[in-house]
């Protein structure tokens, strides 16, 4: 029995999600919101994650769970589901070491497919998600500007950046003129419409 947790944030999609993985023989499902699956206890042997969602980038998000569901070479037993045409996400995905990426406009057999392979240890990549692999690979921002930025995206202060990713507040300032500079912005606002339209955050 393959035990998964499915993390995701709107409630309709997970329990529908659930239901249908639920159909399938030999997998067992746990649903949760992403502050939720912070303090769950269980060990899961495959996290399904969706990866559009705020709370993924957050100290809590992608990357505790990655830590939580080890797969053994340094990866990551994650089955991401991203959408095409962001490649933030699907980058975030991928340095928290998950092992599958699955677009959220796939057909419901690639879901079941992806989790029995990743409960393998093996490898599962969605091939239309392939060009937002070679998007991903050409942000210009590390992953530690996307933190900062997608908090400041949600209207979070400086003060309020600064002690969700336990940073000191010239730091965060620091991070957000590095920001504005890459990105070409003229200031914070700026820099959070171009990041949005080229599909970071």
């Amino acid at each position: 029995m393959i035990q998964v947790l499915l993390v995701h944030d709107t409630r309709l999609l997970r329990t529908a999600l659930a239901a249908l993985l639920e159909k399938e023989p030999g997998i067992e499902v746990t649903t949760a919101g992403w502050r939720d699956a912070a303090g769950w206890e269980g060990r899961p042997q495959v996290c399904v994650v969706d990866m559009d969602g705020p709370e993924a980038a957050k100290p809590h998000g992608v990357r505790e769970l990655a830590r939580r569901c080890p797969a053994g070479d340094g990866h990551s037993a994650l089955l991401a589901l991203v959408s095409r045409g962001r490649p933030g996400p699907l980058r975030l995905a991928y340095e928290a070491r998950a092992l599958g990426y699955l677009s959220k406009n796939a057909a419901p057999e690639h879901l079941t497919d992806g989790i029995r392979q990743v409960a393998r240890g093996e490898r599962y990549i969605d091939e239309s998600l392939g060009f937002g692999f070679l998007q991903a690979a050409d942000i210009p921002l590390t992953q530690r500007e996307l933190n900062v930025l997608s908090l400041a995206a949600e209207g979070a202060s400086i003060d309020e950046i600064a002690c969700g990713l336990h940073l000191a507040n010239g730091t965060v300032r620091n991070y957000m003129a590095a920001i504005t500079r890459k990105t070409g912005a003229r200031n914070r606002v700026d820099a959070i419409r171009i990041s949005r339209r080229a599909g970071w955050l």
